[in-house]
């Protein structure tokens, strides 16, 4: 069901750049991020770039824990500030914020039973069903010597090489087909776009979902 139509700015943060595309919009912006951000300095970079645009509402994919719109967990490749900071206050609008993962997953949802690896810095992970979003922990989940995330990440691909690491994403992707049973895997996240031969079942995703997922976010009814 269509819901009201509002102009949306959707900011998606990164560990390495904050990238945001307004409603209307064809290009995104990035903005330089890094291991010391904040969310102090992301809003008025936000509110610069985004100066010449419209929007009565946001949202926002945040690298880390959320829950019932509320950041849950400081991001690992950030500053800190992140948890208590209210952004509705900042930007003067209403916020809706996601896993960064989940936001991915809603904009590349088609109907069914979706399951999405978002192969970046870490893993993210997270399913869609139902009309309904299931933000995962799957990287922190035991995979070997330690977890997913150690051999799936960004990491393991330049530490070990790319061979090794598509095995991992290979099995990874066996394993949590098994275990959720989805009906679509979409594999999205900036190193996806480096696998030789996408695993069987699987389709790759874009950057451009993570915009859809924030603009569905408020034009659709989904739950979260």
């Amino acid at each position: 069901m269509k819901k009201s139509k509002n102009n949306i700015l959707v900011i998606d943060i990164g560990g390495s750049n904050v990238k945001i595309l307004a409603t209307g919009q064809d290009e995104r912006i990035k903005i330089p991020s890094g291991s010391e951000f904040t969310p102090e300095q992301m809003v008025p970079l936000v509110k610069e770039s985004a100066a010449d645009w419209s929007f009565d509402v946001i949202s926002m994919g945040f690298p880390g824990v959320v829950k019932h719109n509320k950041i849950k967990s400081e991001p690992v490749n950030m500053g800190s500030g992140w948890l208590d900071f209210d952004f509705e206050k900042a930007f003067g609008c209403p916020v809706k914020i996601l896993n960064d993962a989940a936001m991915q997953a809603l904009g590349s949802y088609e109907g069914k039973k979706l399951l999405f690896l978002g192969l970046g810095t870490g893993l993210g992970t997270a399913m869609v069903m139902n009309q309904t979003i299931f933000p995962i922990e799957g990287g922190h989940l035991p995979y070997k010597k330690s977890t997913f995330e150690s051999y799936i990440g960004k990491s393991y691909l330049f530490n070990s090489g790319q061979k090794r690491w598509e095995k991992h994403v290979s099995k990874a992707v066996e394993i949590f087909r098994d275990t959720f049973q989805p009906e679509d895997i979409v594999l999205g996240g900036g190193n996806s776009k480096l696998l030789t031969e996408v695993p069987e079942g699987c389709r790759l995703g874009t950057n451009q979902n993570a915009f859809k997922g924030g603009f569905r976010l408020w034009e659709e009814d989904f739950w979260v």
